[in-house]
């Protein structure tokens, strides 16, 4: 929800970086999960027995921290593909996924927790996008996942989506990496466009009486691209839980291979507002 809280915040919530991203992760007991996706389009079973459409594929609510991070950790967020435009952010975000970033918060992070309920009133009021808290499942992969922070389904079956930002610096435009965030919950939740609005403040204190907003359209080229890398975060997990495995016998010790994720180089610069 806000720009100060870079990769680890979604919804007004704050994320830990343990244990729910390494104990309950991507261990040999789950690698089903991390399964490939099967290669023809076959819906899941619904998430949500008696639901249709997007209702079925509820996963979890952020109103239950806990199951709302251990199912996060279970598959591939839209926080998590924000970050993925290289190999090399592949391989840091997989490293991430595995042990955690550390952050788990600052003052801009509490501003915007405190902020994101106002301004999604004002998108409830002005363009008719209800504040939302579930985390879904896409239609053909439930290893991909997203909570928008605003849904409404419109007559006749299009949903619109909202994605809320607080900030101390002006956009010019919307940033790339909220625009992978974007384009990966349209893609979840099957919708057609994301209403991403903003806050600017100065010392935290609003500089306008209201929010600003921009339309952004789906983009199945982007979308693509954003499957494909999640793809290979997926393949890097799996590779670095499957060495990890212990082995049975000697012989399968000796043949095991030894790959592993390593932890990226350099510093990474976290955004501050």
């Amino acid at each position: 929800m806000t720009a100060g809280a870079g990769p680890t915040r979604q919804n007004g919530q704050v994320l830990d970086s343990a244990p729910y991203r390494t104990a309950d992760l991507y261990r040999p007991a789950v690698l089903a999960d991390l399964s490939p996706a099967r290669p023809a389009p076959v819906p899941v079973v619904p998430a949500v027995p008696g639901e249709s459409g997007h209702l079925a594929r509820v996963v979890a609510s952020s109103s239950d921290r806990a199951g709302w991070l251990r199912a996060r950790s279970r598959g591939i967020t839209a926080t998590d593909v924000a970050k993925l435009s290289t190999p090399r952010s592949v391989r840091a975000a997989a490293y991430d996924k595995l042990h955690g970033t550390g952050f788990s918060g600052n003052v801009f992070t509490q501003h915007g927790r405190s902020r994101e309920p106002e301004i999604a009133a004002w998108v409830a009021a002005t363009h008719g996008i209800e504040p939302s808290d579930l985390l879904f499942h896409a239609e053909r992969d439930r290893r991909h996942l997203a909570t928008p922070d605003g849904l409404i389904l419109r007559t006749g079956g299009r949903i619109e989506l909202a994605e809320i930002k607080t900030t101390n610096k002006p956009f010019r435009s919307i940033p790339r990496h909220y625009l992978r965030q974007i384009w990966w919950q349209q893609y979840v939740l099957g919708a057609e466009r994301t209403l991403f609005v903003w806050e600017q403040h100065d010392g935290f204190v609003p500089l306008r009486d209201e929010p600003e907003c921009r339309w952004v359209d789906r983009d199945e080229a982007e979308i693509a691209k954003l499957v494909a890398l999640a793809a290979d975060l997926i393949d890097l997990l799996r590779q670095a839980t499957s060495s990890a495995a212990p082995a049975s016998g000697s012989a399968a010790a000796a043949s095991a291979p030894s790959t592993t994720v390593a932890e990226p180089s350099g510093t990474r610069a976290r955004a501050t507002a």
